[in-house]
């Protein structure tokens, strides 16, 4: 077969690779590219994801990509809606025509003598390649095939169902079941609202707490703003108010930490009234936003506790036996289903093998250059948001750099642009500064990032505004040739 070659190849059709198409094709219109997608859909974790509720943990107004104004009335919305959105863009502006399905890429390998990568892609067994100046991975950071389920001593007992939310079953019948949701994060405590509604009971067991913020589902201001102004300039407006607060409360809960956890806390004890054992279930012993904190709409989970059709349990798993849990504090918990909201299974680039010249790079070891190019690696650009706000946010910031930067090749006529550390005594850190269970289980898998510029992620909307849409490019360790 033919090897077909591109400008750009873009690895993963979800929201980060649509975002990255409409932006090559919107500012560098002459140039070819070609997406590349594992599965037989468009959307990514909004497709992949089906279990019960599914929805944004992030506004809609800063979750949206910034040319294409989120439609819905709902801030916080429901799963189906941002895979439509994700879909509609990639039909509108006739990205979807680019898409190659059923590809799923296996290695990259760089060639400094003809300048250009070789991508290798499976399809129905066999192995297809495609050449390209430029690669952008924008697969995501967990593995498609599974999440991740610890071990549960007993569990091979247990004789009701058992199942993973990332692999949910269609004709799962849940309602008037005794189900029990293990877990703590924002899988959980979507699921958990949701199966209440028909289930005969919900039990949401912890091992430990985590911070609970409800919201509502709709955000006035910018559905009055909607009404007064034209959509593209209530869309921006709404987006920099959303992205403050955001901004406003992170840097709070990092220099007031005490205030911000007896504010969150506070407000669930409202929600869940004076009697309720907040302390308990809802006040974690670490700081605000030393893990990513749960949002949830219109209080749902809260009500739903309230209303005696959910509850909350903190505990460790003794056992499972036949006909359920067994805790370590004595106490069992009947299931007819046990959810495992257990958490993902991360990898890194999709798990593509990556060479540069015949040398196979472990990017573990390796500095992130401004959180999306790796030291020692020509031409590739691979799309990573935000842990403490919307993924989104920063996806367009790296695509804008993206073309910025093949702009400047062209006009200087050089072909490969390689990040190089010239700082012998920099100190590193792990890439992402995260307490949670899921990202410390494999963190060794992830590149590092440095205790200095360029090296440093920002975690700052506003600092890498202006570093990556107005910044120099010529930088001593960006080396074009």
């Amino acid at each position: 077969m033919e090897t077909q070659h591109f400008d750009v190849v873009i690895v993963g059709a979800g929201l980060s690779g649509i975002g990255a198409a409409y932006h090559l094709q919107h500012r560098l219109p002459g140039k070819t590219y070609a997406i590349l997608e594992a599965r037989d859909a468009i959307g990514g974790t909004w497709d992949l994801f089906r279990y019960p509720g599914i929805r944004s943990d992030s506004d809609m107004h800063t979750l949206g990509y910034n040319f294409k104004p989120w439609p819905g009335a709902k801030s916080i919305a429901d799963g189906p809606s941002i895979r439509d959105y994700v879909r509609d863009t990639a039909r509108e502006y006739g990205i979807d025509k680019h898409i190659h399905f059923h590809h799923r890429v296996t290695g990259t390998s760089w060639s400094g003598k003809d300048a250009r990568w070789t991508i290798a892609a499976e399809v129905g067994g066999k192995t297809v390649a495609f050449t390209c100046s430029f690669v952008m991975m924008c697969s995501g950071y967990y593995k498609y095939e599974h999440g991740y389920t610890p071990e549960f001593a007993g569990r091979e007992k247990y004789t009701g169902a058992f199942i993973h939310p990332q692999l949910w079953p269609e004709d799962l019948d849940y309602r008037d079941k005794q189900v029990v949701v293990i877990g703590s994060g924002a899988t959980a405590v979507t699921i958990v609202p949701e199966m209440a509604k028909t289930a005969a009971h919900v039990t949401m067991l912890q091992r430990s707490p985590t911070y609970v913020v409800s919201r509502p589902s709709e955000d006035k201001i910018a559905n009055r703003l909607k009404k007064m102004l034209p959509r593209k300039t209530a869309y921006g407006l709404t987006r920099w108010k959303n992205v403050g607060m955001q901004m406003l409360f992170f840097n709070r809960a990092r220099t007031q930490p005490d205030k911000v956890r007896a504010m969150i806390t506070g407000l669930a004890q409202k929600e869940l009234g004076d009697d309720y054992p907040v302390s308990t279930h809802f006040n974690p012993k670490y700081n605000p936003w030393d893990q990513r904190m749960c949002l949830i709409p219109d209080a749902d989970l809260f009500r739903e506790i309230k209303s005696g059709h959910a509850s909350v349990v903190t505990d460790t798993i003794d056992t499972f036996t036949e006909t359920g849990i067994k805790l370590s504090s004595g106490q069992e918990l009947k299931a007819d289903i046990v959810v495992s909201a257990t958490g993902l299974d991360l990898q890194f680039l999709g798990g593509a093998e990556v060479k540069v010249d015949g040398e196979k790079i472990d990017l573990a070891k390796r500095l992130t250059y401004k959180g999306m190019m790796y030291e020692g690696v020509p031409n590739l650009i691979s799309i990573f948001g935000y842990t403490n706000a919307s993924w989104t946010l920063k996806c367009d910031l790296t695509c804008e750099f993206t073309c910025r930067l093949i702009k400047h090749m062209d006009r200087t006529k050089t072909h490969a642009v390689t990040p190089r550390n010239l700082s012998p005594d920099i100190q590193t850190a792990p890439w992402l500064d995260f307490s949670s269970g899921y990202v410390q289980r494999t963190i060794d898998r992830f590149p590092k990032q440095g205790d200095r510029k360029p090296w440093k992620l920002n975690q700052n909307y506003a600092a890498d505004l202006m570093m990556l849409r107005y910044g120099k490019l010529e930088d001593p360790e960006l080396i074009f040739s």
